[in-house]
């Protein structure tokens, strides 16, 4: 028996080095055949893409567990004898990224502008290079198998020329255009931002109802209502059914008296209020809608740096916060308020890396038409090509609750605003010219010829560039082996969160320019939460897990199965330090039962083993179902309940029951050689099965086996009989 399992299992000496022998032999590449192993020239293909971290800090426990679950993926279906890819990548992150930078060159007292364009993106490059330096060191401290080879970043010259050349796809089919619509600003950042970029916030604050004219109206925002000229009710309102549709009233208002229309609209809620609502149709999604729909007039408010303008009156130049209850004092003067309520709970938007409120506002920005039909793909639009793949099951989302709420977002899209007032990003591939009192507009791949050309100042979406992930890293829009082997990739695993700000876009962008699907399957992971189901975070303090600090503690496999057992798709997995340590105890658990196997089997002939005796024979096929009982389960992503049967079976069957069986067996001499064959094919079939799981401490037992062959447990044959 080898030496070193005499002494106890030591995660921090072996797992850096397990990691170096599996990165060195080449297997995280499906390209690299195998000695004498499996064939997999022309094997059934499994693929994943990791959803790419973004370059702006550390990997967290939201991270270590999409780690953890694609790694036994990958793991499982390497050992299947699958031609198994898992293609790594991190994401620009445009904004996050530029707003860290942002915020560290305020320290210094520069602002961005003092810099420059071009010196500024020197700087945020070097930042990104630095974040992207950590969050590889630390997926390979996770113990992720990924293919380094193929390693990508979504603002990399590859990935460039993949977004370059699908907007101009789009744009060349008329679904991407330039138009003013209404859209999510950010005083604060002066860009626009994503719906996802958006975060809600409940706040204390007031709700008023004012007299207009006949009418009582209520909102929480009175600064927006100096343009409110239509007045908004249900047709079948019985409580307003003498007021007809555009009729003409005047009433008495902020600044005087103004002409109001009277609108009969079936989107109002007639149990809401009074049933009557005054539209703001610059600075309201639902209201531009409406005022789109009857072709009403849209006057700005609130500029874009969250200020009023001239049509305020003696308010303009006043920030909306300052002006509020100014508005307000005036109102009453006039007799016009009916009421405060003065502890309204309202949800106020505000943008996740800059924490400005958000003004919604119509501007001139780029969109991609979702409703538009195609007439390269049947004339059917983009929204009917996300909605086809799922609804006829070629692609599965676990779990499949998520399916109507997938249906019911994408069936509500409106056009997806793409441009983004920042510097950092994939800048829009377009040119504009002014020739004497006409103005030309050229989109490409390069630059135009010639003098005069100015490129549109506005960056892309990054949802733009990763809506492209599972094949712009797979070398399109050339037509690469890679792209015709690996894809459509088997599974999406991400977590819940991002269904329709990633997910979703990565079928509309698949669908649209390779007429085929990302993925097969989607598998949604929950968020990760402290043990009394708090949000992970940094502010929580000793509270919040670092896996890196656990994986020092306890060892990665520790980590692992703490993060596996118990967690299944969709739900929250409550983390805490006392289940990782358990586990913790699991590992030495397999190394000592190990030891005492291998104790007991020196000099066994592996190639001629001895038959089985009908006490051992019965506990081989005991063993041989569960295989098929857990290999049925790994093809149905049932990861959780896997790794608890192994777990309690290696624990209470095999260390409790069968070794300790052995050991009375082996004293007594009572044929002991079947007991040491039974002993010797079961440790070596659960090191297998557990190899997935915790893939350190049996790849180092694995190594210390005597007279087996060099290969490395990671591409072993999984051992159930399929």
């Amino acid at each position: 028996m080898h030496e070193k399992l005499k002494k106890p299992y030591n995660p921090k000496e072996t797992e850096d080095k397990i990691y170096k022998l599996w990165e060195d032999s080449g297997f995280f590449n499906p390209d690299v055949c195998i000695e004498n192993g499996i064939t997999k020239e022309n094997a059934e293909h499994f693929s994943i893409v990791l959803p790419p971290p973004n370059v702006t800090g550390n990997l967290h426990t939201g991270h270590a567990l999409m780690l953890v679950i694609q790694d036994i993926m990958i793991r499982y279906a390497r050992m299947q004898g699958k031609k198994t890819l898992w293609l790594p990548g991190t994401d620009h992150a445009a904004i996050a990224t530029q707003s860290k930078v942002e915020k560290i060159l305020e320290k210094e007292k520069i602002r961005k502008n003092d810099l420059g364009r071009e010196e500024f993106l020197k700087r945020v490059d070097k930042f990104a290079k630095e974040s992207h330096d950590t969050i590889v060191n630390q997926c390979k401290k996770m113990g992720a198998s990924l293919d380094w080879s193929r390693e990508a970043f979504t603002l990399d010259e590859e990935r460039n020329m993949a977004v370059k050349t699908a907007f101009k796809t789009m744009y060349d089919d008329g679904l991407i255009y330039r138009g003013h619509r209404i859209v999510n600003w950010d005083p604060k950042g002066q860009t626009v931002i994503s719906d996802d970029e958006t975060i809600y916030e409940e706040k204390k604050g007031k709700f008023y109802t004012f007299k207009y004219g006949p009418f009582e109206i209520g909102t929480a925002r009175p600064e927006t209502k100096f343009g409110d000229k239509y007045v908004v009710m249900h047709p079948k309102d019985p409580r307003y059914k003498d007021w007809k549709h555009g009729q003409k009233i005047t009433v008495e208002w902020i600044n005087g008296p103004i002409e109001a229309t009277i609108i009969k609209d079936e989107m109002i809620d007639m149990e809401f209020g009074t049933g009557v609502m005054t539209i703001t149709p610059w600075h309201s999604h639902e209201d531009f809608q409406l005022a789109e729909k009857y072709k009403l007039d849209k006057e700005q408010i609130i500029d874009k740096y969250g200020k009023l303008l001239p049509v305020a009156g003696e308010f303009a130049g006043m920030k909306i916060t300052d002006a509020r209850e100014k508005i307000v004092e005036k109102l009453q003067k006039k007799g016009l308020v009916v009421s405060i309520d003065e502890n309204y709970i309202n949800r106020i938007a505000t943008a996740e890396r800059t924490g400005g409120i958000i003004e919604p506002q119509i501007m001139l920005q780029w969109f991609i038409d979702v409703n538009k039909k195609i007439p390269s793909r049947n004339s059917k639009s983009l929204k009917e090509l996300m909605l086809e793949p799922v609804r006829e099951g070629k692609i599965k989302i676990i779990p499949n609750h998520f399916e109507k709420v997938y249906f019911n977002w994408i069936e509500n899209l409106r056009d997806w605003c793409i441009s983004r007032q920042i510097w950092y990003g994939h800048r829009i591939p377009v040119w504009y010219k002014a020739t004497g009192n006409k103005s030309e507009i050229y989109c490409g791949l390069e630059s135009p010829n010639g003098d005069g050309w100015t490129q549109d100042e506005d960056t892309l979406d990054t949802w733009f560039s990763s809506g492209l992930w599972t094949f712009s890293t797979l070398g399109w829009p050339d037509k690469t082996n890679d792209l015709k082997t690996y894809h459509p990739t088997s599974v999406l695993e991400t977590g819940h969160d991002i269904l329709f700000f990633w997910i979703a876009r990565m079928i509309l962008m698949s669908q649209y320019l390779l007429g085929e699907i990302p993925f097969k399957n989607v598998y949604l992971h929950g968020m990760v939460r402290t043990a009394d189901g708090k949000k992970m975070s940094k502010s929580l303090g000793e509270k919040a897990i670092d896996p890196l600090d656990i994986i020092a503690k306890y060892g990665n496999d520790a980590l692992r199965m703490a993060m596996v057992v118990g967690n299944t798709p969709g739900n929250d997995l409550k983390l805490n330090e006392n289940d990782i340590r358990g586990y913790g105890k699991f590992s030495n658990k397999v190394w000592n039962a190990s030891r005492f196997v291998l104790e007991q089997t020196q000099g066994l002939d592996i190639n001629n083993l001895p038959k089985l005796d009908e006490e051992d024979l019965k506990s081989e096929k005991e063993l041989n179902d569960l295989l098929t009982e857990i290999s049925k389960e790994m093809d149905e992503f049932r990861f959780s309940i896997v790794a608890e049967k192994l777990y309690h079976y290696f624990w209470h069957t095999f260390a409790d029951v069968i070794i300790e069986r052995s050991k009375k067996k082996i004293l007594e001499n009572k044929n002991s050689d079947s007991t040491k064959s039974l002993l010797h094919a079961h440790l070596m079939t659960l090191l297998k099965a557990l190899h997935p799981f915790i893939p350190f401490v049996t790849e180092e037992i694995w190594g210390l086996l005597p007279n087996k062959n060099k290969r490395l447990l990671m591409v072993e044959k999984w051992p159930a009989n399929k």
